[in-house]
């Protein structure tokens, strides 16, 4: 075949893959998240996490306390310990009818979701892979059949990344993520270091305006009481089913002391690896870098959460790494019960070394082409 002829051939099925991705994306999300949801649905399951927060807002709407102090252990039916202007969130669907209000709730993550991806600052093409692989991810599945905030963190996290240089988008959004789950707030410290003050006045105001609220409708004392449960919840060693390292370790056989101290090992290397990244990594590669360790920080770290990865994941596909596709992967639908326990943090911890590398070698060359143009530029 002539060179001409396979040029030609190529870029047919270029074209052809281009047009069949966003089909095979819609159908490959669709079908097993649809099919997660109609199960869980039949078993009487769906929105598991979402009526946990309707249970507790519902209760006390009708008087009762928002924070049941009695939990011992996170993850049974009922809890709630997110921050208080998380009630804001979840209230106007404690109008509603549960069932009904589970139903729409998980619409509403999914709807969320295809936001994110459309916020995310990568190719079409990028973002119709980003939807195939999430429709393969255990956790984006799983979150959502839950009911889990995760889709709501990515929407955040996305525009923040697409408007990190527009103070009042990055700040809202920021604010916004931080007001519904805590970890979020590192962000604040990223565009402190990396010269985006004027988000953070904007993000500190909004967060102000939103505490005022939850105040005025769950009451001062709502604050400390979910502090005070939130204290006593978090026991990434002992705590069943989460996937911080120290639990792992635990569950190979490692003693709890032992347990303990590769926890505070893994909280003390991400702390120090990701304040070098603020200070020597691209901006976007450090941004990303703090998304990923929101969540490897996180005292109790479930399986779900890791559907945050695909935004990393999305970069470095945008820039060529297309290894980076084995990311979610490891963790798709069909290895639920093959995939070990300890993949999820090496996941996150490859997932946060990869982007910091990346953004360390785009950070040198861009210092170094900027070196270049001052000394050819003439006197």
């Amino acid at each position: 075949m002539r060179r001409a002829d396979r040029l030609t051939a190529n870029a047919r099925i270029r074209t052809l893959a281009g047009t069949a991705l966003p089909i095979v994306a819609l159908v490959v999300f669709g079908a097993t998240v649809g099919a997660a949801v109609a199960a869980s649905a039949q078993q009487g399951t769906l929105g598991f996490d979402f009526l946990s927060y309707d249970v507790a807002v519902r209760r006390f709407l009708d008087g009762g306390v928002l924070y049941d102090q009695s939990f011992e252990y996170t993850g049974g039916f009922g809890l709630f310990y997110y921050p208080p202007p998380f009630v804001i969130l979840a209230l106007p669907f404690a109008l509603l009818e549960p069932n009904f209000a589970a139903w729409l709730w998980t619409g509403v993550l999914i709807v969320v979701f295809f936001a994110a991806v459309a916020a995310m600052p990568v190719s079409t093409r990028v973002k119709w892979l980003i939807v195939l692989l999430s429709g393969l991810d255990f956790p984006m599945v799983y979150g959502i059949k839950l009911g889990q905030v995760g889709p709501i963190l990515l929407l955040t996290f996305a525009l923040g990344w697409r408007f990190m240089d527009r103070p009042r988008v990055l700040g809202v959004a920021t604010a916004i993520g931080t007001a519904i789950k805590i970890q979020p707030v590192i962000v604040f410290a990223w565009a402190i270091l990396t010269g985006r003050r004027r988000a953070v006045v904007v993000g500190a105001v909004a967060l102000l305006v939103v505490a005022a609220a939850a105040t005025v409708i769950a009451g001062p004392s709502s604050w400390v009481d979910q502090a005070t449960l939130l204290a006593r919840l978090s026991k990434p060693i002992v705590t069943a089913n989460n996937f911080t390292p120290g639990r792992v370790a635990f569950e190979l056989g490692a003693s709890e002391s032992v347990a303990w101290a590769i926890q505070w090992l893994n909280w003390g290397l991400v702390g120090l690896v990701l304040v070098v990244g603020m200070l020597r990594a691209a901006p976007i590669a450090s941004y990303l870098a703090v998304v990923v360790a929101s969540q490897l920080v996180s005292p109790i770290l479930w399986n779900h959460y890791a559907l945050l990865l695909v935004l990393p994941v999305a970069w470095l596909l945008e820039r060529g790494r297309w290894w980076a596709t084995a990311i979610p992967l490891v963790t798709m639908v069909w290895l639920v019960d093959v995939t070990p326990p300890i993949a999820y943090p090496v996941l996150y911890w490859v997932t946060f070394l990869a982007v910091l590398r990346e953004g360390w070698g785009r950070a040198r060359t861009e210092a170094g082409g900027a070196a270049a143009r001052t000394e050819a530029a003439p006197a």
